[in-house]
């Protein structure tokens, strides 16, 4: 299995993926089970007079990418948007697909290119031993991060080695 690798100067540890994330379903599919079973053990806590979920998400981001093509299929140009949610990122696609004063400025045909889409979340997780954590997960790899117990590294990497996506 592939092992988290702990990078020199802070306590944080990364892993690629074997193979990334194909589409965002089984991303958020990950994210979701984080967020709602709570595989890592993690507890809810206060902070500045706010309850805080024991994983919390920190931040998303979802990057669809676009090309541009003639009649005869030659590319003419090219672009990207990105968004703070799933829901946008799905809409965003919708509507640049659609938007037809942009085709026709870019004077040519729009297609999605799926496979080169970039997504990731930022988890913050507090750890039963009263220590914050992040975890970083994107469509190729994940990141721990801000984190002193490697107790923690070692829950995470034996749940990372259990979830056949995560490998």
């Amino acid at each position: 299995m592939a092992q988290f690798n702990q990078r020199p100067g802070t306590k944080s540890a990364g892993r690629f993926l074997k193979h990334p994330f194909a589409d965002t379903t089984a991303f958020s599919g990950i994210i979701q089970s984080l967020v709602l079973k709570n595989p890592l053990g993690c507890t809810p806590y206060r902070s500045a007079k706010k309850a805080h979920p024991p994983v919390e998400k920190v931040r998303e981001m979802y990057t669809a990418k676009f090309v541009y093509l003639t009649p005869t299929g030659k590319r003419i140009g090219s672009g990207q948007d990105m968004y703070s949610t799933l829901e946008d990122y799905q809409n965003g696609i919708a509507a640049v697909i659609s938007n037809m004063a942009n085709i026709a400025a870019h004077g040519g045909k729009v297609r999605h290119l799926p496979d080169a889409d970039l997504f990731s979340v930022i988890l913050k997780c507090h750890d039963p031993g009263g220590e914050l954590y992040f975890l970083a997960i994107a469509r190729d790899r994940l990141t721990l991060s801000s984190y002193s117990d490697d107790g923690i590294r070692k829950r995470v990497e034996a749940w990372a080695n259990g979830v056949p996506a995560l490998v």
